[in-house]
């Protein structure tokens, strides 16, 4: 997960700035007046240390794996909390399953966390709409997905996530042991369930939102 950008760890811009208080050699500085002596100036005041940064936790349930990174801002601590499982696509390419939510997203009833599918096959479509329908035998959920171009190599989707559409697509996964997902009449694959219902609720513990209403 990536780190907050921070302007301490630019150890070069310290580098820069000294190198630009040097006078350049063979270049004479004008006398127009007797030196005078520079006031004196206070200490420099060192920086405060950034806060220290945990290391994302890492679980495993089943098939799905957990990982919650906290930042602290020095105001606040920001959780980001995600779940996700690989899988075989219907042509035999590698894909990836991903749930994410942070603790200052809008948090469930009010909205899920964001679905997303990352698989290396080209040939799925693409766009700002793309109907996909999840599900299995007993029951299948409809919805629409946008493309979020390569993500390590691989094409991403994302659900667009309405509050309904969300909550129906994950009682689908905490239902199926298998959830079977095509793109239009492009089958993408069939991703296995095992230990979604757990993943989320430890997604809930961590980021601090209710989840009876997906993983009683």
């Amino acid at each position: 997960m990536m780190r907050p950008f921070r302007f301490a760890d630019l150890g070069a811009v310290g580098a820069l700035a000294a190198l630009i208080a040097v006078p350049f050699p063979g270049i004479a500085l004008a006398q127009t007046a007797p030196a005078q002596a520079a006031p004196a100036q206070p200490a420099p005041q060192p920086e405060p240390a950034a806060p220290a940064q945990a290391a994302p936790k890492l679980e495993t349930f089943g098939r799905w794996s957990t990982l919650v990174d906290e930042v602290d801002t020095g105001e606040d601590l920001r959780k980001t909390c995600a779940a996700s499982t690989a899988f075989i696509g219907a042509g035999g390419e590698s894909g990836v399953l991903t749930l994410i939510i942070t603790n200052g997203d809008a948090l469930p009833p009010d909205a899920y966390p964001s679905i997303t599918i990352a698989v290396d096959n080209k040939t799925l479509p693409a766009g700002k709409s793309v109907t996909a329908t999840f599900g299995d035998d007993k029951g299948r959920v409809t919805a629409k997905l946008h493309s979020d171009g390569a993500v390590n190599g691989r094409l991403s989707w994302t659900v667009d996530n309405q509050a309904k559409t969300s909550l129906a697509l994950l009682r689908a996964m905490r239902r199926a042991s298998v959830l079977d997902v095509s793109f239009g009449d492009a089958p993408v694959g069939s991703i296995s369930m095992e230990g979604f219902t757990k993943a989320y609720r430890s997604l809930g513990a961590s980021c601090g939102f209710p989840t009876a209403d997906v993983a009683p």
